[in-house]
């Protein structure tokens, strides 16, 4: 059982489908969702921008093949780290 609830993983997919570097949100909804769980296990350990940004980073280049700077990886880790913050780290850790 994840150590988050489904809420939780469905706002972040919509943040991850808001800023869509592929482009492809609107018809896929769940392109991004191999994001999810290692985002949320980062968060949950206390990361920062720097690292969110580096996973990121990582994820557009290595896993998309995408030109990560052109799309802003820092700046989404900046909004991934206020959402977390708005939503609390002890969200609903029991997932349900």
């Amino acid at each position: 059982m994840r150590p988050w609830s489904t809420s939780t993983e469905n706002s972040l997919r919509h943040l991850l489908n808001e800023w869509d570097p592929l482009g492809v949100a609107d018809d896929v909804q769940d392109e991004y969702d191999c994001m999810l769980a290692p985002l949320l296990e980062r968060l949950r350990a206390g990361a920062d921008r720097t690292g969110i940004g580096e996973f990121l980073r990582h994820e557009l280049e290595d896993h998309f093949g995408l030109d990560a700077p052109g799309l802003r990886p820092e700046a989404m880790a900046a909004r991934v780290i206020a959402w977390w913050e708005s939503v609390g780290l002890n969200d609903d850790v029991a997932g349900v």
